[in-house]
């Protein structure tokens, strides 16, 4: 069963988390947003108080698992490996929506001979081993890595780390399978032929997909815009949640409800 929390009153807006985090863990900028649109806070399949179906291994099994939750119209913003599954349905429904917004969001998350803006493989291994041998101390190091280089470090991890278990714990066949859709999605050729408006939020300091990622994706849409958060980390909605409000709110006017691609 997929949990989905909905709240606030306005056009149809999905959010969709990052790797072993579930929808609890947005923070007090949802406060505003709630203001404008009727947000829809997932937890994906196995994440949070979501079950972990058959057939959710891979991100057009995520992507199935979901649709039916989506209501029609709406705009996806998702982060990191929520984004990479937002960019999936829109290849896979383009139709269903009418918008993206991506946060810290990459087409392809590790580092390649043609492809530079991405993690080290190295560090993904060390992941997958740790995950094996004790998966609640690798998720902690995961939250770390995401808050390095940000001027709000300190209390950016507190955050995160406040939230991770406030929806259950994670289900480690789903953190296995998330890693997994990390080392091998690519969606690099399949962007050219996503025409929704697209906003792209990249952090300035972003050491799991880094800003030239954000940057290549936003190139390749045809219909983005890209904006990047100075001096902040792989979260910068809860480091920096003004400017990254603002960005949003000003997208959602430009694009509200009741136009589909």
């Amino acid at each position: 069963m997929l949990h989905v929390d909905i709240r606030g009153q306005g056009p149809d807006l999905v959010l969709l988390h990052g790797w072993a985090l579930h929808g609890g863990m947005w923070g007090p900028w949802l406060d505003a947003l709630a203001g404008v649109a009727r947000l829809h806070l997932f937890d994906l399949p196995g994440h949070g108080r979501s079950g972990w179906p058959a057939g959710t291994d891979d991100l057009a099994g995520l992507a199935r698992a979901v649709l039916p939750r989506i209501p029609h119209g709406a705009a996806l913003l998702g982060w990191s490996l929520g984004g990479m599954l937002a960019i999936e349905l829109a290849r896979q429904h383009p139709r269903h929506l009418r918008a993206l917004l991506l946060v810290a969001t990459t087409p392809k998350f590790l580092a390649g001979p043609d492809w530079e803006h991405g993690l080290q493989p190295a560090v993904l291994d060390e992941f997958e081993r740790g995950l094996a041998s004790d998966y609640r101390r690798t998720v902690q190091n995961f939250l770390a890595l995401q808050t390095r280089g940000d001027e709000h470090a300190l209390e950016t991890l507190r955050r995160l780390r406040g939230k991770l278990a406030s929806h259950g714990e994670p289900e480690p066949r789903a953190l296995a399978a998330g890693l997994e859709i990390l080392r091998t999605a690519d969606l690099r050729d399949v962007l050219p032929r996503i025409a929704l408006p697209s906003l792209v939020i990249a952090g300035e300091h972003d050491r799991l997909t880094p800003p030239g990622a954000a940057r290549a994706l936003a190139a390749q849409l045809p219909s983005a815009r890209f904006q990047l958060v100075e001096h902040s980390g792989h979260a910068p909605f809860l480091s920096h949640p003004q400017p990254v409000l603002a960005e949003v709110l000003g997208f959602l006017a430009r694009h509200p409800g009741g136009q589909c691609a």
